[in-house]
């Protein structure tokens, strides 16, 4: 027990890693001070551009990847391992070196899907894809894609019970972090994923 209870409190800090005001800090910019203030890859493309966004975007996925690798090579079961890329989940939107302050979880959402559940992440970012590209709302994106991850688990994983919960969870986390962008959209001030800060 006491090799997973160090397994979570380490992916916590590898969740709490923030690439975004990194990459924003080597070109000498506050991400928190600039567009939405969120420090994930939509406010890096919005406010620095394409390349620091895809460097943000890679480590976010990264350390959900990186955290649940972890867990596997420990040999924890499904139910930890979950609990594991939920401790990276729960860093990057609760950063420990940003006053438990964060991001919304979707990138490192998706590097803990890759390995937890891989033919169901790749569901998930390919509903992404399809409804940033009709609608162009990045945050739409995520609303919908994690709404159903539930269901792709379901579908996809769905001899391994412990997956479908542990989705409703991520799917849960990602909602209550969207909030706000929920918020935008129905009165119509979101901005789309192409506009600058």
């Amino acid at each position: 027990m006491t090799i997973h209870l160090l397994l979570i409190a380490a992916a916590f800090v590898l969740g709490s890693i923030p690439f975004g005001i990194i990459t924003a800090k080597v070109k000498g910019i506050d991400l928190k001070k600039v567009g939405s203030g969120n420090i994930g890859a939509t406010n890096v493309l919005r406010s620095l551009g394409k390349w620091p966004a895809i460097l943000t975007l890679l480590g976010d996925v990264l350390k959900g990847t990186l955290a649940v690798a972890m867990g596997k090579y420990a040999g924890v079961d499904p139910i930890f391992e979950g609990l594991i890329g939920l401790s990276a989940i729960t860093g990057h939107n609760f950063s420990l070196f940003l006053g438990f302050r964060g991001g919304k979880g979707v990138a490192t959402s998706i590097g803990v899907l890759l390995l937890y559940t891989p033919y169901a992440a790749l569901l998930t970012v390919l509903i992404w894809s399809v409804v940033v590209l009709i609608t162009k709302y990045s945050s739409l994106g995520a609303i919908i894609s994690f709404t159903l991850l539930p269901l792709s688990v379901l579908l996809l994983d769905s001899h391994d019970r412990i997956k479908v919960i542990m989705s409703l969870l991520i799917a849960l986390f990602i909602l209550i972090r969207h909030q706000d962008n929920i918020r935008r959209l129905i009165k119509g001030t979101e901005r789309k994923i192409g506009h600058r800060a």
